[in-house]
């Protein structure tokens, strides 16, 4: 039994600090030599202020300076909407939302199809579509034609013209 303990005080002393002391002289070596080198940081610039002559400039935030270089309004000129009138079903989508899928004839009729989301809707000359109180001027088997009545810049009624084109379909791409 003594002989079992000799051999491990034997072995524990096998494990001492030889190694891990000729590391830590290497490392103090390694550390007193090596120098670091850090670049020094340049120097900031110099920030040079910018006078801004603003009482010989037009203000740019102006908002008036959008109406500049518009003819002079003249008040009752412009094309104003019907308001009073009762809004159709199909003046609650915007145009935008709208496809024409294809035109339909009924007797001497010529009605465009368009569609909004899954549905397909029939429209005519003289219906009312859009959001911008829209009214179809032409259909044809190209295009349904829209009169818009839109507020330009200052304010005043203007009539714009839309064009829903037809659309291809998706059998006819194969």
């Amino acid at each position: 039994m003594v002989f079992p303990m000799f051999a491990a005080a034997a072995l524990l002393a096998g494990c001492g600090d030889g190694e891990q002391q000729e590391v830590r002289q290497w490392m103090t070596q390694v550390d007193a030599s090596t120098r670091v080198a850090v670049k020094p940081l340049p120097e900031p610039k110099t920030f040079v202020p910018f006078a801004y002559a603003s009482a010989e400039q037009p203000d740019p935030f102006n908002p008036n300076k959008l109406l500049a270089g518009l003819p002079a309004a003249r008040p009752g000129t412009g094309v104003a909407p019907d308001t009073g009138r009762r809004k159709e079903f199909l003046e609650g989508f915007p145009l935008d939302t709208m496809k024409m899928v294809g035109t339909i004839q009924k007797g001497p009729a010529f009605y465009g199809l368009l569609q909004i989301d899954r549905a397909v809707y029939q429209v005519r000359s003289g219906q009312r579509l859009g959001q911008n109180y829209g009214q179809v001027t032409a259909v044809s088997d190209e295009a349904v034609i829209v009169k818009e009545v839109v507020q330009d810049a200052s304010g005043e009624w203007v009539e714009r013209i839309a064009k829903l084109e037809l659309q291809d379909s998706k059998e006819n791409n194969r």
